[in-house]
């Protein structure tokens, strides 16, 4: 797939309210220039994910692969085919790739967490069942700083005649596959999917994305020294009827960056919120949006050496963006 370069396209930050759309200055203080460009296109891109060498992977969930364009590189080039219907993406702190293992599309999914030895390409299951039962289909990971992975598993495919579980919830399990527990479940989350961890460990974000009742809304969930819920989680924003968030991160600041929204009408879907990047502060303030020159904005992660490249997974295409607050990474530190 060829790099499509040197064409700039505007950056434009927007602000929108759950009751409607209205323009406000950007967050300045967040983004360096106003400019992203594309990294490259493919078919329908998720899950990107910064390896130490300069590389992004990410993948590409409709023709079941994980990419890799490395640096430089015109082209992106596959790495690993077929991937599970990969989807979230990240590194652990021993530069391990994590993968959540899907069950969309057409089915071929892995319905697991894996991990990739990326010199090897070894792929080991780390989990791909709770009490005995498949996953519904793993989307999107974070890790804590004692190594600990949390995953969603929501099922978003017309079929759920093949789901063994009655939950679509958020989990907890260790690096060696050990400690599985259900951190949420029914009655705190309807559909989990992006999902991140705050710089102190003491707050979980979770994007609640169920399109159907609807619910579409940003949620941070309290954490105990043990790293469980501990308590009611607190409503940071509502997408509303439009399309809501999908994955995250953070960065070195714990300013949350979170695509969603979506410039045209899908089904049960209203274009009232912009598609771009969803930006807000750690307290729940929002800041505004880094719109994204490409519908179906699903994920992004920080990267470069200085960790101030955004790059951001809309459609089929990697996008990039400098911003002026650096990143947070499990790996490379």
């Amino acid at each position: 797939m060829k790099f499509l370069s040197p064409v700039l396209v505007t950056l434009l930050l927007l602000a929108t309210t759950p009751a409607g759309a209205q323009a406000i200055k950007a967050p300045r203080d967040l983004v360096a220039d106003g400019e992203v460009e594309a990294a490259t296109e493919l078919v329908f891109t998720e899950g990107p994910a910064y390896h130490r060498d300069g590389s992004v992977f990410f993948t590409d969930i409709a023709n079941n692969r994980i990419m890799r364009l490395a640096p430089g590189a015109a082209d992106a080039a596959t790495f690993l085919r077929p991937s599970g219907r990969a989807n979230g993406l990240m590194f652990d702190a021993h530069g391990f790739l994590l993968a959540c293992e899907g069950n969309e599309r057409g089915g071929l999914g892995g319905r697991r967490l894996s991990k990739i030895d990326v010199v090897s390409g070894t792929r080991t299951v780390i989990v791909d069942r709770y009490e005995g039962k498949r996953f519904n289909s793993p989307n999107d990971l974070c890790i804590d700083e004692r190594g600990r992975i949390y995953f969603t598993d929501p099922y978003y495919g017309p079929d759920r005649d093949g789901l063994e579980l009655d939950v679509e919830g958020v989990y907890r399990v260790n690096s060696d596959g050990t400690g599985l527990v259900r951190v949420l479940g029914e009655g705190q989350v309807s559909r989990p999917n992006g999902i991140a961890i705050s710089r102190d460990q003491k707050t979980l974000y979770v994007v609640d994305n169920q399109p159907i009742i609807p619910v579409r809304k940003l949620w941070a969930f309290p954490l105990d020294d043990e790293g469980n819920a501990s308590g009611e989680g607190k409503e940071f924003y509502d997408w509303g009827k439009g399309r809501g968030g999908d994955g995250m991160c953070i960065d070195s600041e714990d300013n949350i960056y979170g695509p969603g929204g979506a410039d045209r009408a899908y089904v049960n879907q209203t274009t009232d919120n912009p598609g771009g990047v969803y930006v807000f502060s750690g307290e729940g303030k929002f800041k505004g949006v880094i719109k994204v020159p490409e519908d179906m904005v699903t994920n992004c992660c920080f990267g470069d050496a200085d960790l101030k490249t955004l790059y951001i997974t809309a459609g089929k295409t990697l996008w990039k963006v400098r911003v002026k607050v650096a990143g947070r990474l499990v790996w490379p530190r």
